[in-house]
C-alpha cells in the first residue's frame, strides 16, 4: 500500500457512486481508453442538477477509476452488484488515504477482537490520532470534518461494510476468488479493507 503524503477530503464530493463508476468503467473498455484523462463527461452521462456538481463528481470518479488494475477495472464493468460494490470501495480506499486509514485503523483492527460496533468516538479518536501525522485536518473546518464524516458513513454503508450510517455496524464481506485474486495480485494488504485477518491473507496462493 502507498499512502498519499497529505489527507484529501475531495471524496465529500461524490460517495461511492456506483452506478457512474460501473457506467465510467463500462465507457473505459467499450472506447478503449487506455488513458483515463481520456475519459470525458461526454463518454459517462452523469445526472445533476447542476453542471458544476457533474463536473466534480466526474473528476473524482475518473481518478478512482486511475486506481484499478486491468483486472479490477473489467470486475467493475462486468461484475455481479456485490462484486463492484467491493471494486468501487476499493478504488475509494486506494485513492483516498484518509479513508483506508481509517477502515484499516477502525473498523479491521476492532472486528480483530470481535467488536463489530463503529462508534461517533471512533471518527473523533481517529481524527485526533492522526492530526499529528497528518496537520492538513487542522487547515479543514469543522463543518467540512462533519461532512468528511456525513459522507465516509455513507459510503461504508453503500459499498455493505456497515448495515447502515445510524446503527454502524461492521458486517461480513464474503469475496469471490475472482475479488480475491484481483485484489491479492495487487497488494493482498488490501483485502484487509474487507475485514480479512491477516492469517488468511498470508495463506492465499494463486
Amino acid at each position: 500500500m502507498k499512502d498519499q503524503p497529505k489527507y484529501s477530503l475531495a471524496f465529500t464530493a461524490a460517495s461511492l457512486r456506483l452506478n457512474d463508476m460501473v457506467m465510467a468503467a463500462k465507457a473505459i473498455k467499450e472506447h478503449g481508453i487506455a488513458d483515463y484523462r481520456e475519459l470525458s463527461e461526454m463518454h459517462v452521462d452523469f445526472k445533476s442538477d447542476k453542471a458544476e456538481t457533474s463536473r466534480r463528481s466526474f473528476r473524482e470518479i475518473r481518478n478512482r477509476l486511475g486506481q484499478l488494475t486491468a483486472d479490477q477495472l473489467e470486475i467493475l464493468a462486468e461484475g455481479s452488484l456485490i462484486q463492484q460494490k467491493q471494486i468501487a470501495f476499493l478504488a475509494v480506499c486506494k485513492h483516498y488515504s484518509f479513508i483506508k486509514d481509517f477502515v484499516i485503523e477502525a473498523l479491521w483492527d476492532k472486528t480483530m477482537v470481535f467488536n463489530y460496533q463503529i462508534n461517533e468516538s471512533d471518527f473523533n479518536s481517529f481524527i485526533n490520532r492522526k492530526i499529528p501525522l497528518q496537520p492538513e485536518l487542522e487547515t479543514f473546518s469543522e463543518s467540512t470534518i462533519k461532512k468528511a464524516k456525513q459522507v465516509l458513513f455513507h459510503i461504508l454503508e453503500q459499498a455493505g461494510i456497515i448495515n447502515n450510517a445510524k446503527d454502524k455496524m461492521i458486517q461480513p464481506q464474503f469475496l469471490q476468488p475472482s475479488i480475491l485474486k484481483a485484489v491479492a495480485e495487487d497488494d493482498p494488504m488490501w483485502l484487509r479493507i474487507f475485514m480479512m485477518p491477516d492469517q488468511d491473507i498470508n495463506q492465499i496462493k494463486f
